[in-house]
């Protein structure tokens, strides 16, 4: 086990399962894109309310944007990933490569 405190810590927010997986499927949409809430419920295999109360979370950390609006009569929510939860998800990607770069210990 290292002391080295040169590790980089992991960000609290994105390191919980379910959150890491919303993250990166909104990754791979391009910058302004969105999705709609039950395509990313039913590509992520959750319950509406257990990615509900995850993208809080991550709204509340300012990680994804949620515009809630309507398709003729029927409401419609989207999720976008923001540019602050694309950097905050970079940052992650990278402190879990070092972190893995790092795993086998000093020789």
């Amino acid at each position: 086990m290292t002391t080295d405190n040169t590790l980089p810590e992991l960000d609290p927010v994105i390191h919980a399962q379910a959150r890491l997986r919303v993250v990166a499927a909104l990754n791979v949409l391009g910058d302004g894109d969105e999705m709609a809430f039950n395509a990313l419920r039913k590509l992520l295999g959750m319950t509406a309310g257990n990615l509900s109360v995850h993208l809080t979370k991550l709204e509340d950390a300012d990680y994804v944007r949620i515009n809630k609006t309507h398709r003729g009569r029927t409401p419609v929510t989207f999720v976008a990933l923001t540019t602050r939860g694309r950097l905050a998800f970079e940052d992650y990607t990278k402190a879990i490569r070092t972190l893995l770069d790092n795993a086998g210990g000093a020789t």
